[in-house]
């Protein structure tokens, strides 16, 4: 690009006369030119592309004003519809379905909820797999819909927080240690069975042990003794009918034989239901040993 210039000089007469100057501007020519034409052509169709995937995207993905789709963003939180799949860990402090829906939380391999401190650390985790349901904690609590404690355990122990605690397994409930419960009663028309296989079984109460069949028998069976021991007070049997069939019998003792012989008692009966043996004689000898 050429330019001219004109500047005036004064000669030796006094009068201007103008001068002409030629200013040459260097300018872009040739294949830089086209180079720059075709940088702010590619410059111009990334504008494009970008601007139509900006548009692809928020069409897609279902950006409005409330949200993202199914996701809206309210001062409360994070609402979500329909289903999801998260691919990793999600954060929450509260996790709401709906008021008339149910919350599902699934998984092809486990689900795992772990409660952490300001540090960091799992300080409780419940996980549940395919073939079993793990969960650890300081305690372990479930309440109903009432607030009403049902179970509770710790360290120390579980406690049943209803009145009833029901098994109903065909082959029972199985207790490695001591169980401290003030009732242990069968279901309706069903038998009740307590039995130690290999070892004893001891029922301790500091007020009292009923044993009671309303509608049927009760059986105590032992491989070797039963004791029935009170240690201050008396052992009392109200029935009908007490019945000793399997009772050994003593032999007779006579006159001549003294020393090969048994001596031979019989089982008195006190008014008041007390039990005690007397030397038996030809006839009953309960009235001169009045040990009533």
């Amino acid at each position: 690009m050429v330019r001219e210039q004109y500047l005036t000089t004064t000669d030796e007469s006094g009068a201007l006369s103008p001068v002409s100057e030629y200013i040459y501007m260097i300018g872009i020519y040739g294949w830089r030119k086209r180079c720059l034409y075709l940088f702010v052509l590619l410059l111009l169709i990334i504008l494009v592309v970008n601007l139509a995937l900006t548009i692809w995207i928020l069409r897609v993905m279902w950006f409005n004003t409330e949200g993202m789709g199914y996701l809206q963003v309210n001062a409360d939180g994070l609402r979500l519809e329909g289903e999801s799949d998260f691919l990793f860990p999600v954060y929450a402090q509260e996790i709401d379905s709906r008021e008339d829906s149910a919350l599902l939380v699934q998984s092809s391999e486990n689900v795992t909820l772990n409660a952490r401190n300001a540090d960091g650390d799992v300080t409780g985790s419940v996980s549940v797999g395919p073939s079993q349901a793990e969960g650890f904690g300081q305690h372990f609590n479930i309440s109903s819909n009432h607030d009403e404690n049902l179970f509770y355990a710790d360290a120390n122990g579980a406690v049943v927080g209803k009145g009833k605690l029901r098994v109903t397994g065909p082959e029972g409930a199985f207790f490695e240690h001591s169980v401290r419960t003030p009732m242990v009663k069968a279901v309706l028309n069903k038998e009740l069975k307590l039995e130690s296989p290999t070892r004893s079984l001891s029922m301790d109460a500091p007020k009292g042990v009923h044993v009671k069949a309303l509608a049927g028998n009760a059986d105590v069976m032992a491989h070797f003794d039963i004791q029935l021991h009170s240690t201050a007070g008396l052992l009392i049997l109200d029935a009908e009918g007490v019945r000793l069939p399997t009772l050994p019998v003593g032999k007779a003792r006579t006159s001549g034989d003294s020393q090969g012989m048994y001596n031979t008692y019989e089982v008195c009966v006190c008014p008041s239901g007390k039990l005690f043996i007397s030397r038996a004689g030809v006839s009953s000898t309960c009235s001169e040993q009045q040990d009533c």
